[in-house]
């Protein structure tokens, strides 16, 4: 493989190494060093407290009135994704099929599980929603911080 190949494919999986530390970290998708949230996910009366922007670079988090209501559907992936992992590797691992009564254990143990990682996971989706659509934000951020730097 030539080396202009095997560096640009470096950069890229570094790229997307950079890109999920970010995502699960709730780290500002722009600078990667402000966190977004306001308090720690175990404080449920916070969990989806989210900064108005960045500490570091300013960026907006609350980019339109009702943005995040599409965290919705990611959350919902994200469950789903969970269960259908959870089933297979429980079926891989017991052999248990979805006649056998014991099913319900795994029934159990993935509603239980989901339930506790549900703060988490509302998090993640913001936190994937926020840096799928942020740099949307680039031209009216820079526009912004031109403005209120003239005032």
């Amino acid at each position: 493989m030539p080396k202009n190949i095997t560096l640009i494919l470096l950069q890229n999986y570094l790229g997307m190494f950079i890109y999920l530390k970010r995502v699960f970290l709730h780290q500002c998708p722009r600078c990667g060093q402000g966190n977004l949230f306001t308090h720690k996910w175990y404080q449920l009366g916070h969990v989806n407290s989210l900064k108005d922007q960045c500490e570091v670079c300013g960026q907006r988090t609350h980019l339109e009135p009702g943005f995040y209501h599409g965290t919705g559907y990611v959350s919902y992936a994200l469950t789903v994704g969970l269960s259908i992992i959870s089933f297979v590797s429980f079926y891989l691992i017991t052999g248990i099929t979805i006649r056998d009564p014991h099913i319900f254990y795994w029934l159990l143990g993935n509603t239980v599980a989901l339930v506790l990682m549900q703060p988490w996971l509302m998090r993640l989706s913001r936190s994937l929603w926020l840096s799928w659509f942020f740099h949307d934000d680039d031209k009216y951020h820079t526009q912004a911080q031109s403005s209120n730097s003239k005032i």
